[in-house]
This record gives C-alpha cells, structure tokens and sequence, in this order.
C-alpha cells in the first residue's frame, strides 16, 4: 500500500497523526522565517553591491527590519477601490499566496539519503520523512500549484478596475504560461533519466556528484530551468509585470495594507521554494557532497540533521543568485522576454530531451550511442533551420503587409 508518508501505511495511530500536525506547523513556520529572512538577505546584499549599509536599526544587523515592515503595514488602512470587484479583490491575494506554502510542502528538507536509507528518519519510534508529503506525482503537483499562482496575480489587475494593475496581470499571464512550457520540457529531461516523479526518489538518484542531474542530463536543461523560474517568478530581469517606469506598480497598484504584504510575502516565499526545488532537481537535495568515494561531512552532526544543513547551504547559494540576477541585469523588453522563451527555451529544451531520448533508446536497443546522437544532433538542427527560416518569412510578410490586427 502506497502512502503520502511511510508511517501512514497500514493502522494509522495517534502519534503518526501527530507527527503529520507537527511536520504542517513546521513547513508554515519555516517557510514564514525563511521569506522573513530573505527578505533582509535580498536588501542586505544589494546594500553591499551598491556599497550602502542596508536594513541596521531593527533588531541585531537589522534582522527584524522584515517584522517591522510588516507589522507597520497591518495597520495602513487597507483602502478598497470604488470601481474593484470586492470578492476577488480580496481573494486574490490568497490565491497568489498559498500556492507558495504548497509547493513547499513536496521538498525534501533532510533526512538520511546515505546507503540506501530514502532519506528515512525516526521520530517517536516511527519511520518517516522530512517533507511534509511525498506523493508519487510529486513533481506534477510542484508545476501545478506554480500553474495556480498566475490566477493571483490575473485576478488582482482584472478585479481593481483600474488600467495599469489589469495591463500588469495580462503581462503576468501570457509570461508565465510562455516559461511554463519551457519549464516543464526541460523538467523532462530530469524526470527521463530519473525514472521518477517522486521528489523523495529524485534526490535519492543522486548519491554521488557524477549523479547529479546537473552532470547527467546535461548542463542545459538546467539553464533552461533556472532561466524560465526566474521569469515565473517575475523576478528581475523578467519583472515587466510590475515594471514601475511603465506601470506604475503593475499588477499590485491599488492594494495597500496586509493584502499588499501578502504579495510581497508571496514573491519571496516562491523564490525560496523555487531555490530548494531547483537545489532537489539538479543538485541533489539534502544528499551530501560525495565523489570518487570521498563524502564530504560535517564533523559532530548526525546523518538525518546533516541533510538539512546541506539543502539549507545549497538553496543560500541559489538565493544569492537570485540577488544576484536583480542587482546586474536590466530589464527586457516584451518583445525580447517572448522571444526569448518561444524561439529559444522552448525549442532548445524540448531539442535537448528529445536528443537525450534518443540516447537512452539506443543504449536499450544496443545500438551505436554516437550514431544515435549525431544523427539526432542533425535532424534537431534541420528543424530548428526550418524554423528559422519560418520566422524571417514571417517577418518579411508582416513588413510587406502591415499589422494585419
């Protein structure tokens, strides 16, 4: 029998059910303190980039700078537009928000991944994971619940009645279902040498640095992935939804108060899970650094507490990144952000799937791997010639012709 935990199969009894209320108010608390500090992570490090000092006088280093913007925003008067839809006004919020906390909870955030453990850890004398869930399509549910967040945002520019929020939002949608796509092939790649969806298996494929996803598949559907995250989450240089210059604030314009908060809330929290579920993808999750049989530990911590420490060190490095990227590159133009994402992401993860594809059926056939890859590398490059040459006749119609609409 097939459980979301291994202590949910068979009797089920008080203490797993406790167990599962504990792991709920854990993921909540540390996805809340984990936004709370990105939050200051983000403005401390763009302080040092731009050479300023960044949040100090709230609490040590400034590290409640965070709790204090939010508390001073629970008492701004939270003004409601005349010509606002009411209901999905203050709806659409939540939804922008909670699709952040559930996709959190299918990241495997510890345990022992070590000699074929699963990365199975007791607690209270039963055998359990450290991820709130683990479902056998746990992939799935992490690309459909990022698929819901653009309901938010959609609903908050339609529902304020106002011009700038409803440009924003319907920016944010046709962005975010252009990067889906290019998300989900180059997550192809993963799930083909992986063999699996489960999040938990994933992670335990790749014991040794060689094993990384990174190494395996290949380094481009990485890009890819990383590249068409950022511009899912709307983070710079992908921002057009809430460009300031152009849209005053975009999609968020008319809110203020805790609704306000709870988009700000909502980008950082994404970005966090965004960072631990690349980190599960490609670079193994909460498994430690091992290669050519030498493991790298961390001297006086035990197994199961160690995995954490390694995702929580690995998901740092992907949040400065993330910094990183805000702090360095301007902004696209739309028409390079569409281009981007339908004339080069999608083509060149759906290429590279379908060339590791090809490789994974000749070595199962016996046929000659270099055969198979070459002939494949010519096709996909006929193809994507075609294509081209599709594009610039398409160009030179819509010079010749005019905007037809």
């Amino acid at each position: 029998m097939f459980a979301l935990d291994p202590m949910l199969e068979g009797d089920v009894l008080w203490t797993p059910l406790v167990i599962v209320v504990l792991k709920v108010l854990v993921v909540f608390v540390v996805g809340l303190v984990a936004t709370m500090l990105m939050v200051w992570f983000e403005r401390k490090v763009i302080a040092g980039m731009q050479n300023r000092i960044g949040p100090n006088k709230a609490g040590p280093f400034g590290l409640l700078q965070t709790l204090a913007d939010g508390i001073k925003l629970f008492f701004k008067e939270d003004l409601l537009p005349r010509r606002s839809d009411r209901f999905v006004f203050a709806l659409a919020p939540f939804l922008a928000f909670v699709p952040a906390f559930l996709s959190f909870a299918i990241i495997p955030l510890g345990g022992d991944f070590r000699d074929g453990n699963d990365g199975l850890v007791t607690w209270f004398g039963v055998e359990t994971r450290v991820q709130l869930a683990d479902p056998h399509v746990g992939v799935l549910f992490a690309l459909a619940i990022s698929s819901i967040a653009v309901y938010g945002i959609m609903l908050a520019g339609w529902s304020s009645g106002s011009k700038y929020p409803l440009l924003g939002s319907v920016r944010a949608s046709a962005q975010m279902v252009s990067y889906e796509a290019a998300l989900g092939l180059s997550l192809a790649s993963v799930l083909l040498v992986a063999g699996t969806l489960s999040t938990s298996g994933i992670v335990s494929a790749q014991a040794t640095l060689t094993d990384w996803h990174l190494v395996s598949t290949g380094i481009v559907p990485f890009v890819i992935f990383l590249i068409a995250a950022t511009a899912e989450l709307n983070r710079p240089p992908f921002d057009l939804v809430e460009a300031e210059q152009e849209l005053v604030g975009g999609f968020n314009t008319e809110y203020s108060s805790i609704r306000f908060a709870l988009f700000y809330l909502a980008e950082f929290m994404n970005t966090v899970s965004m960072s631990a579920l690349i980190v599960t993808l490609f670079f193994g999750g909460p498994q430690p650094i091992s290669f050519n049989g030498v493991t790298l530990d961390i001297p006086f911590v035990p197994n199961g507490l160690e995995g954490t420490i390694w995702l929580l060190l690995k998901v740092l490095v992907f949040l400065y990144v993330y910094v990183w990227f805000r702090a360095t590159l301007p902004r696209l133009r739309y028409d390079q952000l569409m281009d981007l994402g339908w004339k080069v992401l999608i083509p060149g993860s759906l290429g590279w799937f379908l060339l590791l594809a090809a490789q994974r059926l000749a070595r199962d056939l016996g046929w000659n791997i270099f055969v198979a890859t070459a002939g494949s590398v010519v096709v996909l490059g006929v193809c994507y010639a075609l294509m081209l040459a599709a594009f610039a006749t398409s160009n030179k119609t819509r010079e010749s012709q005019g905007v037809q609409f």
